[in-house]
């Protein structure tokens, strides 16, 4: 219960049913917008894999996957954390060419996640993933493609404001790039968390690069798993979020590790031992393509565009009780 933040005097903009009907104007709105930019295709996505498949995203490494025995095979599934490995794995599988990539619904349960009023045991996000030619393997290039998902957020929260004139929620259009390491030495004094709030606050949107290295203080900004994004090459999109007053990411993305990344990474990381999966013999070997890919929360985003305090008020989880009753009296529906 600590980390709840109650705004003061907060009172949602829309009641219940026109919440709902807000949340399906902007998954729709936001994916069909996604897809042209990006030139992405649905595709339908696994809900589990195989325990020792090596396809489910360790996160930080730390948090423990929902599993099940599967009774007719005797096989041992886990609920997937991400979808960042399989969508690659379904690239190849599917032919799909440089310059096209797929995006899918990914729901996932978080069971070590600590609930407050940005996180939720329950996940919903797109999962996309785009097929890249080796000379796109660039800062300019992500940035590039940064700023087209920038675009698509600003359009699609002009598009729900025509149909909800009372949401006062804004996103600034013009991202500011920084680096995890510039940032550091930008605040030294502050947290990473900290620092985060102060650069958003002071720009509105920005990209933070280059996570999941250590810095020069000998620590990193946060944690990523050594194999899926290039940690030279990722980053997170942040926005302020006035109502919580702090940093609100809306997506983790970033071009994926090729062979001689991956091989550093895991070094790094103390953990060589994960070469034995198939998927990581793929890309040692140069038999997965290319790709620069990410993940946009779905809740995360239509929270942020209808003001809301906390990420229960737009999707159906668990809370703890004290937690449920705290939000009702301060104004806060959760679902």
């Amino acid at each position: 219960m600590t980390k709840l933040v109650l705004p003061l005097g907060y009172r949602s903009t829309t009641d219940l049913r026109q919440t709902q009907k807000a949340i399906k104007l902007i998954k729709d709105t936001f994916q069909c917008k996604l897809a042209a930019a990006l030139n992405l295709q649905r595709v339908s996505a696994p809900l589990f894999v195989e325990e020792n498949s090596g396809l489910n995203d360790d996160l930080n490494g730390v948090e423990r996957p929902v599993s099940f025995d599967i009774k007719q095979t005797g096989v041992r599934a886990v609920i997937v954390h991400s979808l960042a490995k399989w969508k690659r794995m379904a690239l190849k599988l599917y032919n799909f060419e440089p310059g096209t990539g797929l995006y899918t619904d990914m729901n996932a349960i978080r069971r070590d996640e600590e609930t407050d009023n940005l996180h939720s045991i329950y996940v919903d996000q797109w999962d996309w993933e785009l097929i890249i030619h080796p000379q796109q393997r660039t800062p300019d290039f992500l940035k590039e493609t940064v700023r087209k998902i920038g675009r698509v957020l600003t359009d699609t929260l002009a598009e729900l404001k025509k149909v909800y004139p009372q949401i006062k929620t804004e996103i600034n259009p013009e991202i500011y790039f920084i680096s995890t390491q510039e940032l550091e030495e930008k605040y030294p004094a502050l947290s990473p968390k900290e620092r985060e709030r102060a650069i958003t606050k002071e720009y509105g949107t920005v990209f933070v690069s280059q996570i999941g290295g250590k810095l020069k203080n000998g620590l990193p900004h946060d944690g990523r798993a050594p194999d899926y994004d290039d940690w030279s090459l990722n980053g997170d999109l942040l926005v302020y979020n006035s109502v919580l007053e702090d940093a609100f990411e809306i997506s983790s993305m970033g071009i994926r590790v090729d062979a001689k990344s991956l091989q550093k990474q895991l070094e790094e990381a103390h953990c060589p031992e994960r070469t034995k999966y198939r998927y990581h013999q793929l890309i040692l070997e140069n038999k997965l393509p290319l790709t620069i890919g990410g993940g946009i929360g779905q809740s995360r985003l239509c929270m942020l565009m209808l003001g809301k305090a906390h990420i229960g008020e737009v999707q159906s989880s668990l809370w703890p009780q004290g937690m449920r009753e705290t939000c009702a009296k301060n104004g806060i529906d959760l679902l």
